[in-house]
């Protein structure tokens, strides 16, 4: 397929930048008004595809069945779709502050630098990339706080942004970490901070706003344990606590995979001919008892669901030619696009994502290119969000 096959008109209006929420008002003792935003990460809207027949379903239904026009299905609704037996495949990488600011010696000039992975324990060796890198070269030293205490010094160039820093920190690797990760910030993706008020502070930034406190939680699936990733598995941040409750009481499985989700989700296509596109690989884990959960399901014949794009990669890259899923220990830089002959899950759930991504491709790969895309254009018609803060769509069949 091609690239431009994935184009289409996405109003900035409908880019999420912040998790799904709402107003809440509140009357005082003396009568003044007041309101307050509330983060319901399971409220975002859901739309379900029937990738078999075609049908969209975006409202709730009446007695009769009928559907009810302005009553939008919500991702709670998720569970309607699924019963006892049934498993969910979550991917449980845990996100780190990747984000850092800093200056660099001599001119102090600001610079960001976007921490991918360690390299080297022992010698606090990082790849990074680095903003503006024209001004970053080899033996510069990169300055992290006010006091001088975090200075790295840049060892080798990797790419035209890319950068091998050593941090010049002498203490137990987990205390430099955590003394690391204390000045980062969420690494959300540039068009979120983009997006949101300037701060006159990032002037001449690559972004224009910091991150909060608040979005690190946000921007966290609450089964987050294997860190590792610089950005969220968002379909996996739909999921409350009090939604993973109803799915035990309701006997649904949740078998848990990692895959480290990198920057890569976001890098542009940038040729016609989508088979000439490469992309970066990913790290990632399968172990022994999300295979005999996710196999045994299949072998009962009951519904297996990949949540997200992530965990599409990492089931078709460990999937075996019989159908079930393997141990898996290793890197993966998958790239599907329609048309794909999938090989695990029988069911999907993904976010609304931008024009011509490579996770909108993932999705209409799997649901089918004109179902996708007619899916896409009900979406903007009817103010869906998009994006890794945005709303989903769930594919059965």
């Amino acid at each position: 397929m091609k690239l431009s096959q994935f184009k289409f008109k996405l109003p900035e209006s409908q880019v999420a930048l912040y998790p799904h929420s709402f107003e809440r008002e509140f009357t005082n003792d003396d009568g003044t008004k007041g309101s307050f935003r509330v983060t319901r990460r399971d409220e975002a809207r859901l739309m379900v595809l029937h990738r078999t027949t075609g049908e969209i379903e975006l409202f709730h239904k009446d007695a009769k069945g009928n559907p009810v026009e302005g009553q939008y299905l919500d991702f709670r609704n998720v569970l309607d779709y699924f019963d006892e037996g049934d498993t969910f495949i979550l991917n449980d990488t845990k996100v780190f502050p990747a984000r850092l600011y800093g200056t660099k010696e001599k001119t102090d000039a600001k610079i960001e630098v976007f921490i991918l992975r360690e390299l080297n324990e022992e010698t606090h060796l990082w790849d990074v990339l680095v903003e503006p890198a024209r001004k970053i070269r080899i033996g510069n030293k990169l300055f992290f706080d006010e006091v001088g205490t975090m200075v790295a010094e840049v060892y080798d160039n990797t790419t035209s942004r890319g950068r091998s820093l050593r941090f010049l920190y002498d203490c137990p690797h987990e205390q430099f970490k955590r003394d690391l990760f204390a000045l980062g910030e969420a690494p959300l993706p540039a068009y979120i901070l983009n997006g949101r008020p300037e701060d006159p502070k990032m002037s001449g930034m690559h972004v224009r706003s910091h991150a909060t406190a608040e979005d690190m939680e946000n921007f966290q699936c609450v089964f987050a344990r294997n860190e590792g990733a610089v950005t969220a598995p968002a379909t996996g941040l739909h999921f409350s606590r009090e939604l993973l409750k109803r799915m035990e009481i309701k006997g649904i499985n949740a078998a848990f995979i990692t895959l480290h989700c990198g920057l890569g989700n976001f890098t542009p296509i940038e040729v016609e001919d989508l088979t000439k596109h490469k992309m970066d690989s990913e790290q990632m884990m399968i172990g022994r008892e999300a295979c005999d959960l996710v196999n045994r399901t299949k072998r009962a014949g009951r519904h297996v669901c990949a949540v997200g794009t992530s965990v599409v990669k990492a089931t078709e890259t460990a999937v075996g030619t019989d159908g079930l899923l393997k141990e898996y220990d290793g890197w993966t830089s998958k790239f599907i696009f329609p048309p794909y002959d999938f090989g695990l899950a029988d069911t999907m759930i993904a976010n609304f994502y931008h024009p011509e991504s490579t996770l909108m491709m993932s999705t209409a790969a799997f649901g089918g290119y004109d179902n996708v895309m007619r899916c896409y254009d009900l979406a903007v018609k009817h103010g869906y969000m998009f994006g890794c803060f945005g709303d989903s769509l769930l594919i059965v069949d």
